[in-house]
């Protein structure tokens, strides 16, 4: 079984210090065999935000696999934003946009869904499917894909991969397609909440069996809310209840 960490959304430029605190602390308890960071490091893109995001990065568990979001790509600045979109990102955090992770039982594929021409949505190519098609069809380890814009067209890489896993909505969520299963992830530190706490997802991964447990900022400490099972049978993952 592996243990991983779901996080996104971490909006350095709108985070609350005590909250960054508190995330590091519970993820650092947790050990997990790898931390996902499903993109919008970032409030606006800047040097000194990313500077922060990276000293936040070193001090999480590694390994760690990092995508960028929307957020990640300068808004005002409009030469950087069409001539170098991911400069600051390839500077301060990771020369690769799509990083990728195998080991004995996972095998985990991040893809840059963030664009200059778009400010809030994104997109994934037909190069970018194909990609993910050819690294994962013949992989026997459960397949996990990273963007941060959620996946909705599941059907188009049916086979190819068991997990999604994404920000961007500031919401947990999780949705069972035709035979893979999508995790999102809310905004583990931003300031920003929206409609729900500060939040992270834990994934408990074996061969046929994944538990999600999301862990939510309660009462000055990140607690473990609710926990779902998801089963494999007959290559569909089934909503197995409460964990």
């Amino acid at each position: 079984m592996r243990l991983l960490a779901h996080l996104s959304d971490l909006h350095f430029g709108r985070v609350e210090r005590e909250v960054l605190e508190l995330l590091l602390r519970r993820v650092c308890e947790l050990r997990p065999h790898l931390v996902v960071i499903s993109g919008d490091l970032t409030q606006r893109a800047r040097a000194r935000q990313f500077r922060e995001a990276r000293a936040f990065l070193d001090r999480l568990p590694r390994p760690q696999l990092v995508v960028p979001g929307n957020h990640d790509v300068p808004l005002y600045n409009v030469l950087a934003r069409f001539l170098r979109p991911f400069g600051g990102y390839r500077r301060f955090i990771a020369t690769e946009l799509e990083p990728g992770f195998v080991d004995d039982e996972i095998a985990v594929l991040g893809i840059n869904s963030a664009r200059s021409f778009v400010f809030k949505g994104g997109r994934v190519s037909e190069a970018q499917l194909e990609r993910v098609g050819r690294r994962f069809r013949d992989l026997d380890r459960v397949r996990i894909m990273v963007s941060h814009h959620p996946f909705t067209a599941l059907e188009r890489l049916d086979g190819c991969v068991d997990v999604f896993l994404a920000g961007h909505l500031h919401a947990a969520r999780r949705t069972t397609g035709k035979s893979a299963l999508l995790v999102q992830a809310g905004t583990a530190s931003s300031s920003r909440t929206r409609d729900a706490p500060n939040s992270f997802n834990l994934l408990r991964i074996a061969p046929r069996r994944i538990e999600v447990e999301e862990y939510v900022l309660r009462g000055g400490e990140f607690l473990p809310l609710s926990a779902e099972i998801f089963r494999r049978e007959n290559g569909v993952w089934r909503h197995d209840g409460a964990a």
